[in-house]
């Protein structure tokens, strides 16, 4: 009750604050001051503070498709107000084996976060009625060289037997499949690979990657280079195949010309991301509207980063 009260006292002054700059300094001032709390890791922390983080935070995500290899186990999770509902459990076989992919055919089921791209029906009866083709590999995989493509969820034969491990997708009991299927829309739902059980994340990873993103963010518009390029890695990869140097190269023309920008975030999602390398590292996918006097994008922004000494450092952009 005393923390209630402290954050409705805290949220009226801030209120009459904004309408005294409103009335001295104009709308671009308020819009500022608002920006600044949103670079504060206080506000994200109590944001979070009665939501359910442990697999990450969404804001336009429905379905988390969640696979521990080790248990061989699939479990399909539904945003539901502050959480995820658990809607079904279902047991798996995966590549025959263990730990994550790294080259074509090695016979291994990938780690990390990958979308589901297509549905296919006219399948092999090998593969059972139906196939959900996975994003594997993404440009993070890419990254790091890994091999190997054509990592589904199907089904299991039909009318026949098979081993008890795949060359690497994950396949199930048809009829299980069947419901994930029909339960879950493809361009809604994330699927997390795992060794073993997901690490949950935590309201301070969560508070920081957010506060950091717009602080990352404002760097960007004012053109501060130096502030920019200190979220980066020195191991960033971009994309488009440019290393540090080269990234740092084309921003430093490009915030030379000083324009007005105007940059603006919505349906952020932060996913933490399993991984064979022992970091601590986060998918964040979000759309991102940018307006510059000589470019414009709609789209949608990728980063993998990763969180060193309470800091974050993006390791790939897309």
């Amino acid at each position: 009750m005393r923390i209630l009260g402290i954050f409705l006292l805290t949220t009226t002054l801030l209120f009459a604050d904004l309408i005294d700059i409103y009335r001295t300094q104009g709308i671009q001032a308020v819009k500022e001051k608002l920006e600044s709390q949103l670079r504060k890791q206080s506000y994200w922390e109590n944001y979070l503070q009665d939501k359910d983080i442990q697999y990450g935070y969404y804001e336009s995500t429905k379905y988390l498709i969640v696979v521990d290899k080790n248990l061989k186990k699939l479990r399909l999770l539904k945003k539901i107000d502050n959480g995820f509902s658990q809607v079904a459990n279902d047991d798996v076989i995966v590549g025959e084996n263990p730990g994550d992919k790294k080259t074509e055919g090695d016979l291994r089921t990938p780690e990390g976060v990958y979308r589901l791209t297509n549905k296919l029906t006219k399948l092999d009866p090998f593969y059972g009625p139906v196939a959900l083709v996975t994003s594997y590999p993404n440009i993070f995989d890419k990254t790091l060289n890994k091999g190997g493509h054509g990592i589904w969820i199907h089904g299991m034969p039909i009318n026949q037997k098979r081993e008890d491990y795949t060359k690497g997708c994950i396949a199930l009991d048809n009829i299980n499949l069947e419901k994930l299927e029909k339960n879950i829309d493809l361009n809604d739902s994330i699927l997390l690979i795992s060794e073993n059980e997901i690490k949950k994340s935590t309201k301070e990873d969560i508070s920081l990657i957010l506060s950091s993103i717009y602080k990352w963010k404002d760097a960007w518009k004012k053109s501060d280079l130096d502030g920019y390029l200190s979220f980066y890695s020195k191991d960033f990869k971009k994309s488009n195949g440019y290393d540090l140097e080269r990234f740092k190269e084309y921003k430093k023309r490009v915030f030379a010309k000083k324009e007005d920008t105007q940059i603006h975030f919505s349906n952020i999602n932060v996913i933490p991301y399993p991984n064979s390398l022992n970091k601590k590292i986060y998918r964040v996918l979000m759309d991102e509207k940018y307006r510059s006097k000589h470019y414009k994008f709609d789209g949608q922004k990728e980063l993998f980063l990763e969180i060193v000494n309470n800091t974050i450092k993006i390791l790939v952009e897309g």
